[in-house]
């Protein structure tokens, strides 16, 4: 199978220490950052130099710009291209009221024009793929979801990322996968779809469905090894993960690549996802969630395999 395997854009995860940690399991084929805000990027804000960071493998990453304003995302786009990566991605795909609000993120699903009008001043401006991230819109139309990415691919749009999810759905409103497949048949451009990978077994049936190339967001966080695990899958051989091992080794990559001032949101960010792999997952969360260094969350991590025989693994069903 050779559709690739991506990482989802997730604020406050997706950061070159996460990558590293992905990367040291083999990796994926293509890794999108966080959300670079345009404007932020453009005013020269002081952590900005750690949204921008490409490493460890910059011809994988592909940063991904949030904004209301057309003239700041060309111009952030146009900064951004001057660096090695792999692609720019607009996001039209947001639903967080707060950025909404501002008319960025899901907000230019709204318009058609507005959105076609953007992708027509970035696409001269880049070398560099370029692709939009976004949702089925705001009501359960597909003929307006088509008519929009038909007017991104003619603006210049070379891929597109669905999270078949209106813009007003929570997760626990299931992906509509088929609208990957049916968006696919629309267009010229390659289609890849995101929205509820739960583990490798997902990730490789999916990949097996009508779709160019499958993104996994939450599911990576828990369980940093799927990529791996999907190919030990398609290759028939197997692999098995150290839960306690992870868990530090992500303590230590966080506080090498990321400045102080992010280690405990992103430390208790990727614990509120890691620690589903335990028995004791939640109360273990309540703990690190009350600690304010890392060497005090890595106190607590290290407690809870204490006294047992081994630290707990995981390998594939």
């Amino acid at each position: 199978m050779d559709k690739p395997f991506l990482l989802a854009p997730m604020a406050e995860i997706s950061h070159r220490a996460f990558r590293e940690l992905l990367e040291e399991f083999g990796g994926c084929d293509g890794y999108f950052s966080e959300m670079i805000s345009a404007g932020a990027l453009l005013a020269g804000g002081p952590f900005e130099k750690w949204y921008i960071d490409t490493a460890p493998k910059p011809e994988k990453l592909v940063f991904q710009l949030v904004g209301a304003d057309s003239e700041q995302i060309s111009q952030a786009a146009a900064l951004l291209d001057r660096l090695e990566c792999a692609g720019i991605d607009i996001n039209m795909g947001c639903s967080a009221p707060l950025i909404r609000k501002t008319g960025a993120g899901a907000a230019w699903m709204s318009s058609i024009d507005r959105a076609g009008e953007l992708i027509s001043r970035v696409r001269p401006l880049v070398r560099r793929r370029l692709s939009v991230k976004l949702r089925i819109g705001y009501k359960d139309d597909f003929e307006y979801l088509a008519r929009f990415c038909r007017r991104l691919e003619e603006a210049g749009t070379e891929l597109i990322t669905l999270h078949p999810r209106l813009v007003t759905e929570k997760f626990k409103r299931l992906a509509r996968w088929e609208y990957v497949g049916r968006l696919k048949q629309e267009l010229k451009i390659p289609v890849a779809g995101n929205g509820d990978i739960a583990c490798a077994g997902e990730l490789v049936r999916r990949a097996a469905g009508s779709c160019d190339a499958v993104m996994v967001g939450r599911a990576a966080v828990r369980q940093p090894w799927i990529f791996a695990e999907a190919r030990s899958l398609l290759q028939k051989t197997s692999s098995v993960s150290n839960i306690e091992e992870t868990g530090l080794r992500f303590l230590e990559l966080l506080s090498r690549y990321q400045p102080p001032e992010f280690h405990l949101s992103r430390a208790k960010r990727f614990f509120g996802f890691f620690c589903d792999n335990l028995k004791w997952g939640n109360y273990l969360k309540n703990q690190i969630n009350r600690e304010e260094t890392l060497s005090e969350i890595e106190r607590v991590w290290r407690e809870h395999f204490r006294g047992e025989e081994g630290a707990e693994k995981i390998s594939p069903d």
